[in-house]
């Protein structure tokens, strides 16, 4: 057999077979993406491409958590909720927001028919600055975002000192 015949033909001509050349530091890459795709091969949410469209993705509300001298806000994007689906505890300045979505849509037409369901729980844990005051909480839901307050303790806003910086 002549080395003709192992290079691969594109119509008449010959395409030159491609040596690549041979660096450690290229095989070190593809051994480490090879390893961190071989562990993250079983979370399909860490790869995002890899997802179908058509797969349930998992709802995490985004919280946005703020705090001053006399008390502490948290505001949480629930869109598509109702206040009755959601439940907001504090304990050991320990917030806790729960809750359910559901949804579902149907549409009709002369020749056809759809119908999609979708629901899910979430379930977000936030730890608050030690001192918030549990009996003066509040939290109102307008419009899909659920606004928590909550003051703190005089006492605890009594300990808080600012220290001047000297400069030499």
């Amino acid at each position: 057999m002549s080395m003709k015949n192992l290079i691969p033909r594109i119509g008449r001509k010959h395409v030159p077979a491609r040596k690549e050349d041979i660096d450690p530091f290229r095989d070190f890459q593809r051994q480490m993406n090879r390893l961190f795709d071989d562990f993250f091969g079983d979370f399909p949410l860490a790869e995002t491409e890899r997802v179908p469209e058509w797969a349930p993705t998992v709802f995490c509300p985004r919280v946005d958590v703020s705090e001053t001298d006399t008390e502490v806000k948290v505001s949480a994007e629930l869109p598509g909720m109702d206040e009755k689906d959601i439940s907001v505890e504090l304990q050991d300045d320990v917030l806790t927001l729960r809750g359910e979505k559901k949804c579902e849509q149907e549409e009709k037409g002369k020749n056809w028919f759809r119908r999609e369901q979708s629901w899910g729980a979430f379930h977000r844990v936030i730890d608050l600055p030690a001192g918030v005051d549990a009996a003066k909480a509040t939290a109102k839901f307008k419009k899909g975002v659920l606004s928590f307050t909550a003051p703190k303790r005089p006492e605890e806003q009594a300990k808080r000192k600012t220290v001047p910086i000297q400069t030499e």
